[in-house]
C-alpha cells in the first residue's frame, strides 16, 4: 500500500522557540516540517524542498520576511507557494507591505495553534479547515 504524501511546511523565523511550537503542533496537525532562521536560508530552502506552504516571520536578521517573500514571488519555481506571514508587529502599514510582497495572509504572534491550523488548511484549500 502506498503511503500518502504529507503537505510540507516551511517554518521561517529567527526565534528558535516559536519555530518549536509551531512545528510540534503542524506535526501533530498531519504535516511534514522544516524550518529556516532568517529570509535567506528560507529562499535556499524553498527552492531545495518545494515545501507546500511557508509561515515566514516578518522581522528577521540578514533578510527580512518581506525580501524573502518578494524573492519567493519573483522565481518561478516558487511564486505559487502560498506565503502567511506570522508577525509580533501590529503595524497595519506592515499588514499591506506583507500583502504587496506577495503573503496570502498575516497573522498576528501569538497565534492560537489550533487558529495557525486552521489559517493553514484554509489557505491550501483543505475542505472545510476543520481542527479535530
Amino acid at each position: 500500500m502506498r503511503e500518502a504524501r504529507l503537505p510540507l511546511v516551511l517554518i521561517v523565523d529567527d526565534n528558535e522557540d516559536a519555530r518549536c511550537v509551531q512545528g510540534e503542533f503542524l506535526d501533530f496537525g498531519g504535516f511534514k516540517v522544516e524550518e529556516a532562521r532568517d529570509g535567506e536560508e528560507a529562499v535556499k530552502k524553498a527552492l531545495e524542498l518545494a515545501p507546500t506552504l511557508i509561515l515566514l516571520d516578518l522581522a528577521m536578521p540578514k533578510v527580512d520576511g518581506f525580501e524573502a517573500a518578494r524573492r519567493l514571488k519573483a522565481d518561478e519555481r516558487t511564486r505559487n507557494i502560498p506565503i502567511i506571514a506570522v508577525t509580533s508587529y501590529g503595524v497595519p502599514d506592515w499588514q499591506l507591505d506583507a500583502r504587496r510582497a506577495g503573503c496570502e495572509l498575516v497573522l498576528q504572534k501569538p497565534v492560537h495553534p489550533r487558529e495557525l491550523l486552521w489559517e493553514i488548511r484554509r489557505v491550501l484549500g483543505d475542505g472545510a479547515a476543520t481542527v479535530d
